[in-house]
């Protein structure tokens, strides 16, 4: 009977020593409470505990992503909009994040949602949208700075989609269209006073030649096709006149000379 009971004692002892053992992982970190007391971290690999006396809390050191849900805001011009956050953070002291924490995770979230809502608040609409990610990156150090005390470290915060009302939307739609049709008046005008330049020059250029005008005026009366049932009546200028008059001058004078 006696060697029954030392087998048994013996077996559970194994029991109690293999029930002790505990693996930690290579992205891991155990933090050891000895009768409710912190005794220490232990680093990744095989270690062993007292069960019953020390309890080991395993504390996850890669970068956790949280996805805080559309949260409505109002910006400092009273428009309310509705902000998807993403905050990503890792833990960089296990046992900070044990001890000083109750939900290390759930808080960051929380106080990164608070302080959105505040750096949003201090933001007109038109700063919102287009300096996204710098008002992301205040709000990540304003987080930063809470967190450190807790052993968390706020990798990044993005503000992934805002959400106007739909008043604001159609708004906005207009004024783009608006602007749009702007630029297309101003480009447009642009265009027309190259021409009339262009035009201006070339004007300048027939009239520093005696008939040219003329001849590129019979060019483009040549050129034109049309119907034998209308008419098309041309007033042509003086100038165009005297034109004429100068070129059969000066086929004039061309003849004579070779008659003589």
């Amino acid at each position: 009977m006696i060697i029954v009971y030392i087998i048994i004692i013996i077996g559970v002892l194994i029991l109690w020593f293999i029930s002790g053992l505990r693996v930690v992982n290579q992205y891991e970190r155990g933090v050891v409470l000895t009768l409710g007391k912190y005794t220490g971290t232990y680093m990744p690999g095989l270690h062993w505990i007292l069960v019953g006396i020390q309890r080991m809390i395993m504390v996850d050191m890669r970068i956790t992503t949280v996805d805080i849900p559309r949260q409505e805001a109002i910006t400092k011009d009273n428009v309310p909009v509705g902000i998807n956050t993403v905050v990503y953070f890792k833990v960089t002291r296990a046992e900070d994040a044990v001890l000083k924490i109750e939900n290390y995770s759930y808080a960051t979230s929380q106080y990164a949602l608070a302080a959105m809502r505040d750096v949003v608040g201090g933001v007109e609409l038109d700063n919102l949208l287009t300096e996204r990610e710098r008002i992301a990156e205040e709000i990540k150090k304003i987080v930063d700075v809470e967190t450190d005390s807790w052993g968390i470290k706020v990798t990044a915060i993005k503000m992934q989609d805002i959400e106007l009302p739909a008043g604001m939307k159609r708004a906005m739609a207009a004024q783009a269209e608006t602007e749009r049709e702007k630029r297309a008046i101003i480009i447009k005008a642009e265009g027309e006073l190259k021409a009339a330049e262009n035009l201006q020059k070339a004007a300048e250029l027939l009239g520093a030649v005696p008939g040219a005008l003329s001849l590129r005026t019979l060019e483009t009366i040549e050129k034109l096709q049309p119907d034998p049932s209308k008419t098309i009546i041309f007033a042509l200028p003086v100038e165009i006149l005297e034109g004429l008059k100068s070129i059969a001058t000066l086929k004039k004078e061309k003849n004579k000379d070779y008659n003589i």
